[in-house]
């Protein structure tokens, strides 16, 4: 792994508000993929953090689970069913069954990205959520999401981060 995530894109140091928003997203999305580049199947189900349940590829569906929740259940109203969760199985995205890829959740995953992108396209970030959407009854603007999915991003890039280093020595930010 190179040290310096050589295809990831530095967010601009002038942007507005916008822009800045979506380069920080982007490039965080570009890291946890960098985190995973190269590795196997098995690797990527690698839980090395006990008594945490977190793997790479668990953090893979989880932000999959995230995008189509914040961006289109929550800000487009969406009702949509989850993709690896449910009643019985709350974290069903960081249990696995044994046909389950690294091929399959990344595919999910990009086209959650996309369908995120595609939901906030042209929205302005003030844009405010319907409040039936969410459980609680509480509103979302558009720039919170973003801020919030920087943060969600952040939090578990960090995660992977030490992952891969207990996978191979890789390390790097």
């Amino acid at each position: 792994m190179h040290s310096n995530g050589s295809h990831r894109t530095e967010p601009s140091t002038t942007a507005d508000e916008r822009e800045m928003l979506d380069g920080w997203l982007d490039y965080h999305r570009a890291t946890l993929a960098w985190k995973c580049e190269g590795l196997g199947d098995e690797q990527l189900r690698l839980t090395l953090l006990k008594p945490s349940e977190l793997s790479l590829l668990s953090l893979v569906r989880h932000m999959a689970e995230v995008e189509r929740y914040w961006f289109r259940e929550i800000m487009l109203g969406e009702d949509l069913p989850e993709l690896y969760c449910s009643q019985e199985e709350p974290d069903g995205d960081f249990h696995f069954a044994d046909g389950d890829t690294w091929a399959d959740a990344e595919r999910v995953w990009q086209t959650e990205v996309e369908l995120a992108r595609q939901a906030s396209a042209g929205r302005s970030l003030d844009l405010v959520s319907d409040a039936a959407a969410h459980h609680r009854g509480e509103v979302f603007s558009l720039r919170w999401v973003y801020t919030h999915m920087i943060e969600e991003y952040a939090r578990h890039n960090g995660h992977a981060d030490l992952l891969r280093e207990h996978i191979d020595g890789s390390t790097g930010e």
